[in-house]
């Protein structure tokens, strides 16, 4: 027998999932066209091989506990407090993760950051 809170956890599972994919795809998407735009790395094939086989897996792994582990402590808070804490905690995951394999300068991009990177939006880094 199934119950309403049953229901709840795996629609949440699904979701955390879902949206961890999501984000993880897109962040290596962002990293591999600024490592494309400014030569680095021994070739693309060898850049993509890494973010395919290695980098989107272990994101995605990280990002779907950082899910649950948030979705676990916040318990039955209201969920505008769910949703600010999940969104919070998933862009802090995601820029420590960005951060750690940007901005290598190279002769095409001497300070790191790609030309197309919006100069609104502060480039990724420690």
């Amino acid at each position: 027998m199934t119950t309403e809170s049953d229901n709840r956890r795996r629609l949440h599972g699904g979701l955390g999932a879902a949206v961890s994919l999501t984000l993880s795809l897109l962040t290596a998407l962002l990293l591999g066209r600024s490592w494309t735009t400014c030569d680095v790395g021994v070739n693309n094939a060898a850049n993509g091989s890494f973010l395919t086989l290695l980098f989107i897996p272990a994101l995605w792994t990280i990002l779907l506990l950082t899910w649950l582990a948030t979705g676990a402590l916040l318990g039955t808070r209201p969920r505008l407090l769910h949703a600010v804490a999940l969104t919070a905690t998933l862009l802090t995951v995601l820029w420590c993760a960005t951060s750690t394999f940007w901005g290598y300068p190279t002769p095409a991009c001497p300070n790191g950051t790609p030309p197309w990177w919006p100069s609104l939006l502060p480039t990724p880094g420690f």
